[in-house]
């Protein structure tokens, strides 16, 4: 066979050699690690500093997520604008499921209303779940004869302007907590912000505000120690770790539910695939008995998982603090 004969047979062959090499070159490459995802560990960031009720919470669900999902979680402290820079650091992070957020009533719910401009989006976000709740407890310092909220709220009347009540800041939650006491009673109570709730509990504790809010373990120690009187916990259901101490829904205040609550957020744009392993882990992780008692231990309480639950619960709380804020007339710009 001559040389031309032979080349003429070598060519369809090689072409198709070719278009064999160029379509695996070409071809759209599936997403990395798709089926294998966490194969690195993830970056949970915390809106608030370190030590607090928050920060103690989101440490502990981590080590249990973490070990549900065979990846290390990191925590992130990035405090500062009642979140709001924790929240755009998510919503400018890569959807990959490598970078959530701890998100609190504040990203996700409030900071839209008090500002206005918000350097992220709160509908933006990937909602994965809820994860737990510390409900408040009020508590109030040199009041003769006060032992129970309704008791309270005529005294407020009663003495309009009179009393004071001490927040971590303006917009905190402790803040519009007892905004929302004031609403639902019509009782008038002055306003004093502080920069931290330790700092509004240790200005009861002195006598410069009367009442204050905030979550058991903050309160709790100053009720035993006779500084300050736990009137009753903003809650629906009692407390293991104050067992005696009612609730706001059995002194007729069903709308009285106060408390600092979390949920896991990722990135606008994540996959559905990480949500759904995020969300799995998380409900294992919040089903260990030992996850459960240790926040018990704090005056925690787990909530429901799941993006529905999430959904709902947003969806109450949107409700609940616009009518406070507008009463209000709070705003932090």
């Amino acid at each position: 066979m001559s040389f031309r004969s032979r080349l003429r047979a070598f060519l369809p062959s090689a072409r198709l050699g070719l278009a064999a090499v160029l379509a695996t070159t070409l071809a759209p490459s599936a997403p990395a690690h798709a089926d294998t995802y966490p194969d690195k560990p993830i970056r949970l960031i915390v809106p608030f500093g370190a030590g607090g009720i928050t920060d103690v919470a989101g440490r502990l669900v981590a080590q249990y997520l973490g070990d549900e999902l065979k990846q290390q979680i990191i925590i992130e402290n990035r405090p500062g604008a009642g979140g709001s820079i924790a929240a755009q650091v998510l919503a400018q992070a890569k959807p990959d499921g490598y970078t959530l957020l701890l998100g609190t009533v504040g990203t996700q719910v409030v900071n839209k209303m008090l500002y206005s401009k918000l350097s992220y989006d709160p509908a933006a976000l990937t909602p994965v779940s809820l994860v737990s709740n510390a409900p408040f407890v009020l508590a109030i310092h040199g009041i003769d004869g006060v032992r129970d909220l309704k008791e309270l709220a005529a005294y407020a009347k009663a003495h309009p302007n009179q009393l004071n009540f001490g927040s971590a800041g303006n917009g905190s939650s402790p803040h519009l907590g007892l905004e929302l006491f004031k609403l639902i009673t019509g009782a008038q109570i002055t306003h004093i912000p502080f920069k931290s709730g330790v700092e509004a509990v240790n200005a009861a504790v002195g006598g410069q505000v009367q009442v204050v809010i905030d979550a058991l373990p903050v309160i709790q120690p100053q009720d035993k120690a006779g500084r300050l009187t736990m009137l009753a916990l903003a809650a629906q259901r009692r407390n293991a770790v104050a067992p005696d101490l009612r609730t706001s829904v059995e002194e007729g205040m069903q709308d009285f539910q106060v408390g600092s609550w979390n949920a896991l957020v990722a990135p606008p744009g994540t996959p559905q695939a990480q949500v759904d392993v995020l969300n799995q882990a998380l409900a294992r992780a919040m089903a260990q008995p030992k996850l459960v008692a240790r926040l018990a231990e704090m005056g925690i309480d787990p909530l429901p998982t799941g993006v529905s639950a999430y959904q709902a619960h947003v969806k109450a709380e949107t409700d609940k603090w616009y009518k406070v804020i507008q009463a209000a007339g709070t705003r932090l710009d």
